[in-house]
């Protein structure tokens, strides 16, 4: 955390961004809640939006005024919007999807991740935060912790569907001690 900015969670209940995307079943995820994040850091709400036009037009009527505010939409892969702008000091990214949150890779991905933290405590937090601080984006970091090759992203989603005893496996093979109870 900056120390020229709020606490994340503050700024994000000052935005009133829950509030404007309750009807897209918004879920905060990314660094910031896993206690991962850095300076630039960005705080990531991801919604389901079947509707992209409703979720543009909302987006944009509301948003479109924020400091550094961008909206796009991508060409493939389902076609999610993304709208981006700054507020109480922070960047926020929200990513709109046609399919449910609990389906989206983004969330799969910070549930792996915290799951990961919370089984494997202090040491591998520390880990993941140095090669973070050495230019890592979270993923990537995630699967050179724990020596996973290949894509990193493909690579904690296979890990996710694997269950605990993927987890707790893939954590002991890496020389980390787990902690099964912790965090459920």
């Amino acid at each position: 955390m900056s120390a020229d900015r709020p606490p994340y969670d503050a700024a994000l209940a000052a935005s009133g961004l829950l509030d404007l995307l309750a009807p897209f079943d918004p879920h905060v995820a990314g660094t910031p809640p896993l206690g991962l994040d850095l300076p630039g850091s960005d705080i990531d709400l991801l919604c389901h939006a079947p509707d992209a036009e409703a979720f543009v037009a909302l987006i944009w009527c509301a948003l479109g005024d924020r400091q550094d505010f961008r909206m796009h939409q991508w060409v493939g892969g389902g076609r999610p919007v993304i709208a981006s702008f700054t507020a109480r000091g922070w960047p926020f990214e929200i990513f709109a999807a046609a399919e449910p949150v609990a389906d989206q890779a983004g969330w799969r991905h910070f549930l792996v991740e915290q799951r990961l933290l919370a089984l494997g405590g202090a040491r591998l937090r520390a880990t993941v935060m140095t090669l973070r601080r050495q230019g890592l984006k979270t993923e990537p970091a995630f699967a050179r912790a724990l020596g996973i090759e290949g894509d990193p992203y493909e690579a904690l989603l296979v890990l996710q569907a694997g269950g605990e005893a993927r987890l707790v496996e893939a954590l002991r093979g890496a020389g980390f001690d787990t902690h099964r109870h912790a965090g459920g």
